[in-house]
């Protein structure tokens, strides 16, 4: 006997938004005001985790 995993459904997809739509976090220091906004690609394999790890690691190469 072989079961299936389960998989993983949602109610609806999430539509695409515009780098205008994004959430953004906005931050004022002096007179300057930062806008950043974030976005994920949908085939990337890395967690986030993962990246920030890889970053760390390569910034210490680095030195």
């Amino acid at each position: 006997m072989s079961e299936k995993p389960p998989t993983m459904q949602t109610a609806a997809p999430t539509p695409v938004r515009g780098p205008e739509d994004a959430p953004a976090l906005v931050k004022k220091i002096g007179k300057t005001t930062y806008k950043v906004r974030v976005h994920f690609s949908k085939t990337s394999t890395e967690t986030m985790s993962d990246k920030i790890k890889r970053m760390l690691k390569n910034e210490i190469q680095q030195m």
